[in-house]
């Protein structure tokens, strides 16, 4: 049975274990559930019944607070992203429908197209008030939180009690964890792999929640160390930052024994493990929690593992289940126009409780009752499945689809090469050039880079990059995702280079 956040909540209300860790702050789990109540009594005073409000806020207490007062209190919170600006931040205030907006002091600023009242957190006044909690079912709206915007704006993706709280409850009871655990959590909450991977792991199991106000790859492990952490969430480039940081012969000697995310690099996952003595789980999954799977031990290297029952990969064309991926000796995809197909739940909508304001966007995910991810993906005959892009991601050079992503993964090999991005630039006459983005270790010589793409056997010359530029940084959002817009909108002007096979 699916359990709420409200019940999750509930259950520490007397326990006087630690519930949560701030810098040098501490509360036990009653402290924290009591701070709940009062900022669920705050919040009932100052909004209608069921209303929303933004907050604007890094990984702070207060954030925690909220989110637990929100489920008691029956409102709903939504999470601002502190890297939108100006008239795109109002935007999604609007959209999210929100009544207030709470913001930290130094975030205050960013706030002045918004059309609703803004009260800074430091003026918020929890209220030492009895708080019966408004009943709730795993159905009802406990957040909105928004989408990377990657693909144009973002999304408000509708999460609920059963949506947050399930996958705490899962991973609480797949990784064993008890309150003899802490939990660090220094991705963004106003994202959902914080609140989902991390915050409420946390609340299900009874460990202790660690906050870090921003994720910091220097501040990593001597925050493991000081907080005792066992446990921590990762989505992106964080364990990639971290395996930057100068290498120490005592790195292994920490309390860490588990990283669960997703979207980590290849290379970094067992890398990461060995330096720092920790097991890493890598899964597949997305805001909108349409689809999840996930890596095991039987996972081949490049794979992100074995689809769940219900998932199938469609040809986006016709709707039908696409044929295995056929590779010659050196890995190379054959039949890629066949075998790379957008990831599809045939069995519904999985977790996804729609965008809340935008009945188009939600009927475009739902078509024909399943659940499109728009990520494309080809299956080998063992049935493990490979990501290939996104459906906007999809280059069409000489008449041929392509996806980035097995592109990307060849230039990464590089030993120059630490991050690559792959997109397209408009070919002269018809669909796309291939054209890459790196960041690189050391300096790159255009024509040993040239033969080293020519001799990875698993790209054929399509996939070939026509126009290479190397930059200092990827423009990323606050959740570390590429923004290949960005790239592309920068066409081929300015330092690139044409490695000429």
């Amino acid at each position: 049975m699916t359990p709420t956040v409200t019940e999750l909540l509930l259950a520490r209300a007397e326990d006087p274990s630690t519930g949560l860790l701030f810098e040098d702050r501490r509360w036990s789990w009653a402290e924290h559930v009591q701070a709940c109540a009062g900022h669920a009594a705050a919040l009932t005073a100052m909004l209608r019944p069921g209303g929303h409000f933004g907050l604007l806020a890094d990984n702070i207490p207060e954030f925690s607070f909220l989110l637990g007062g929100a489920a008691f209190s029956g409102h709903v919170l939504v999470g601002l992203n502190p890297t939108r600006r100006g008239a795109a931040l109002a935007r999604d205030v609007a959209l999210a429908d929100c009544e207030i907006v709470l913001a930290e002091d130094h975030y205050f600023p960013l706030l002045s197209d918004v059309e609703v009242p803004v009260l800074r957190l430091s003026d918020f006044a929890p209220l030492r008030e009895a708080v019966v909690p408004v009943p709730a079912t795993p159905e009802s709206l406990l957040m909105l939180i928004f989408t990377s915007g990657t693909s144009g704006d973002p999304k408000a993706v509708r999460c609920t009690h059963g949506k947050v709280a399930f996958p705490g409850a899962m991973l609480a009871d797949r990784f064993g964890l008890s309150t003899e655990d802490t939990a660090y959590v220094s991705m963004p909450m106003f994202h959902s792999n914080a609140v989902m991977a991390g915050w409420s792991v946390g609340l299900a199991s009874g460990a202790a929640i660690a906050l870090r106000r921003r994720f910091s790859a220097s501040g990593f492990l001597p925050d493991v160390r000081k907080f005792g952490a066992t446990y921590a969430n990762y989505v992106g480039k964080p364990l990639s930052y971290v395996l930057t940081t100068p290498a120490q012969d005592d790195d292994a000697d920490n309390s860490l024994k588990l990283v669960y995310g997703n979207e980590g690099a290849e290379a970094d996952l067992t890398t990461f493990a060995a330096r720092f003595g920790c097991h890493v789980v890598d899964a597949f999954g997305s805001t909108e929690g349409g689809v999840n799977f996930g890596r095991d031990a039987t996972t081949p290297a490049g794979s992100l593992g074995r689809l769940l029952d219900g998932v199938a990969v469609l040809d986006p064309e016709t709707g039908k289940p696409c044929p295995p991926g056929e590779f010659d000796d050196a890995g190379k995809l054959l039949n890629a126009a066949e075998a790379v197909g957008e990831l599809v739940n045939t069995g519904g909508a999985g977790f996804f409780a729609g965008y809340y304001g935008d009945p188009g966007a939600e009927a475009e995910r739902m078509r024909d009752g399943m659940y499109h991810t728009g990520d494309l993906a080809y299956l080998d005959a063992d049935g493990h499945c490979y990501f290939a892009g996104r459906l906007g991601d999809w280059l069409r050079v000489d008449g041929e689809n392509l996806g980035t992503a097995p592109i990307e993964r060849a230039l990464a090999r590089h030993p120059a090469v630490s991050e690559a991005a792959v997109y397209g630039v408009p070919d002269p006459r018809v669909g796309d050039q291939v054209m890459a983005a790196l960041v690189c270790r050391t300096p790159l010589d255009p024509a040993e880079f040239a033969a080293f793409v020519v001799a990875q056997g698993d790209l054929g010359p399509k996939q070939w990059p026509r126009y290479v530029r190397v930059v200092e940084e990827l423009p990323r959002t606050a959740t570390h995702k590429v923004l290949k817009r960005e790239l592309a909108a920068e066409g081929v002007s300015g330092q690139v280079w044409e490695p000429g096979y």
